[in-house]
């Protein structure tokens, strides 16, 4: 499936695609770009995570075929969806590129009659996902299992995250140990 919205990015046209399999070294860029790597992690797994995702989508600039940009899906198909992994690269952001990935995933789960759809924000992204209908979950605290490693620098009592904060490292490009 292709969503093309030049409309919304009027100097440079870009794709969104949904996937089952993409190039490796793309992804480990975005991966890194957001992040989110881990220096244990295997590269030539990741397509086991894409086919392993409900669905996963990746942002094309046309002009150079790069991969700007991607965000994936975790779902039982049927009723709750989770939104994660949402990265463009930087040189790419504020040109529309992380709204036509979204929106592209949820026309999806909206058609597949998903209902419940949700995401955990890291608190700089906040109002990106506000403006595009997402609102904070009062009452709920995001929360992550207690052996997975903490960003550095994060001490024992501040490993579980304060109420409406992600608790997500704000290092982009940070390498993470298993």
């Amino acid at each position: 499936m292709t969503w093309r919205m030049a409309e919304l990015i009027p100097d440079k046209e870009f794709r969104v695609e949904i996937v089952k399999s993409w190039q490796e070294d793309p992804i480990e860029e975005l991966y890194r770009a957001g992040g989110w790597w881990k220096k244990c992690m295997d590269k030539h797994r990741l397509n086991e995570l894409i086919q392993g995702s409900f669905l996963f989508a990746i942002a094309i600039d046309i002009s150079t075929g790069k991969t700007v940009g991607m965000g994936r899906v975790i779902s039982d198909g049927i009723s709750d969806a989770y939104f994660q992994d949402m990265v463009v690269l930087q040189e790419f952001r504020r040109r529309g590129v992380g709204r036509m990935i979204l929106k592209a995933l949820l026309d999806e789960c909206l058609a597949r009659k998903i209902s419940w759809i949700a995401l955990v924000a890291e608190p700089k992204t906040a109002d990106f996902y506000s403006d595009l209908g997402f609102m904070p979950m009062i009452g709920y605290v995001p929360m992550l299992y207690k052996t997975q490693t903490m960003p550095s620098g994060t001490s024992q009592s501040e490993e579980l995250p304060k109420s409406g904060s992600s608790g997500t490292n704000d290092s982009p490009g940070e390498i993470k140990q298993c």
